[in-house]
């Protein structure tokens, strides 16, 4: 089934000439009624007029001929006793061309049709009283009632003007709807030149301040967004590649060593390399399918979870870490959130504290007020957990940039250090998508990684919402 596409262009057109049509139409209708109303009222006074002079002279006991200067008007003069004693030449010889009086008024007006007329034809009357020796004398005087054109050049002049008003109003309405679309038509002809390879170019933004000028530059900031992603999935890509190579590398290298030298190797040598180059590969796939999960922004659980016990639980497994641990946690600091999320990032933030930190890492929780910090996201308190090593510290300047994936500052760049350079990326997604933050921030020695929460609400309040 085909469906008839016409442009905005055509259709803004259509409607507009449609309107003008009506409008005009319609504008013509009401100056040809007022004109009819005014010719009317005219020819009403002319005649009435007419019929006072003629009643005044049959006071006077004079009349004069012509009764009526106009073709198109007939007069009568009845006496008394209904007798026309007097009429012009279209009603010489015919009875009262009307049977209504002034009845105690100077005059009455009324449209009489047929009768003493042709039949068809309709005529204006006015009737005025005279007083003729004692007596009411009544005089009538008739004209023709208008057609509603009045006059057909009229009609014609007014018709014709209603008709090029309604053709110039179209015509102005295809040129403003032309001109306002054709920046669409640029901003379609360069998107359609982009592509993968020239994300950096722009659609072109109309100097006019319209919503067309607006849809412009949400349509840039949009490809600004699609083009810094494409590099950041391009960055990945590499250092995703980059990163699995390496593991891939040692394996194929040790695997063609022992074939090339089977009797300087054994199996439990050959199988202690291979399964450190396959842990590091493991974890490398087991950070990106994280990082695919978060990225697809899925839905964790929204679980009550203690912060405090899922820290002192966090240092129980660490019993015999190779850096000491000490923790301070505060119980009772409640959080909404996913525990698998939250568990894998305080993992990380913990494993990155060991790796960098010379002999301790302290972790502490507490709960603050929410007016200390300011953010209207965290209504309830604020749930403050630290990660504190002893270790060189990251320079100011780059603890934005740790946070990026794949990265590794000095040490952590050694494969000894067991980093896959995606543990702080992971820590950093997992905390915004929990409703927080997680920043570097100053500290005496090392580096001090803080974690913010909203606090949740109380039960009662929590279990009022969900239901």
């Amino acid at each position: 089934m085909s469906v008839h596409r016409s442009s905005i262009t055509t259709r803004i057109t259509l409607f507009t000439g449609v309107v003008a049509a009506l409008l005009s139409a319609l504008l013509a209708t009401v100056l040809m009624i007022a004109i009819y109303r005014i010719a009317t009222e005219f020819v009403t006074d002319e005649v009435a007029a007419n019929a006072g002079r003629v009643a005044a002279a049959v006071e006077q006991g004079r009349i004069y001929y012509p009764l009526a200067f106009h073709q198109s008007r007939n007069m009568q003069i009845v006496d008394s006793h209904g007798q026309v004693l007097a009429s012009t030449k279209g009603v010489r010889g015919k009875p009262p061309m009307a049977k209504f009086t002034p009845d105690g008024k100077m005059s009455a007006t009324s449209v009489v049709c047929g009768g003493v007329f042709q039949a068809g034809n309709c005529n204006i009357v006015v009737a005025i009283s005279a007083r003729r020796g004692g007596e009411n004398w009544v005089v009538y005087s008739a004209s023709p009632v208008l057609p509603f054109w009045v006059d057909p050049p009229l009609a014609a002049l007014v018709g014709g003007s209603a008709v090029v008003l309604a053709a110039a109003i179209t015509y102005l309405g295809h040129r403003i709807a032309k001109a306002s679309l054709r920046p669409v038509s640029s901003i379609q002809a360069e998107l359609e030149e982009i592509n993968a390879t020239c994300p950096n170019r722009r659609v072109p933004v109309p100097p006019s301040d319209d919503e067309i000028h607006d849809l412009a530059e949400s349509v840039n900031h949009t490809l600004s967004r699609l083009q810094a992603a494409m590099d950041q999935q391009r960055q990945f890509v590499s250092d995703a590649s980059h990163d699995l190579r390496s593991p891939i590398t040692a394996l194929r290298t040790e695997a063609e060593d022992a074939l090339m030298a089977p009797q300087e190797t054994s199996v439990t040598k050959l199988s202690s390399t291979f399964l450190a180059s396959l842990n590091r590969l493991q974890a490398i796939v087991s950070d990106l399918l994280i990082i695919a999960r978060l990225d697809a922004g899925l839905p964790g659980t929204r679980d009550r979870i203690d912060l405090g016990e899922l820290v002192s639980a966090e240092c129980r497994l660490r019993h015999s870490p190779p850096k000491a641990i000490a923790c301070s946690p505060e119980t009772g600091v409640i959080v909404i959130g996913d525990r698998l999320r939250l568990g894998r990032l305080l993992t990380n933030l913990v494993d990155n504290a060991e790796r960098h930190a010379d002999t301790m890492v302290t972790i502490t929780v507490r709960r603050e007020p929410s007016a200390e910090s300011g953010d209207q996201r965290f209504p309830n308190g604020v749930a403050v957990l630290e990660v504190l090593d002893d270790g060189a510290g990251i320079d100011p300047d780059k603890r934005e940039l740790v946070f990026q994936r794949f990265t590794r500052l000095d040490a952590s760049r050694n494969r000894d250090a067991g980093g896959t350079g995606l543990g702080l990326a992971i820590a950093r997604q997992a905390a915004e998508t929990s409703g927080g933050t997680l920043q570097i921030e100053d500290s005496p020695r090392g580096a001090r990684f803080v974690l913010r929460l909203p606090i949740a609400p109380s039960a009662d309040d929590h279990a009022h919402v969900t239901s």
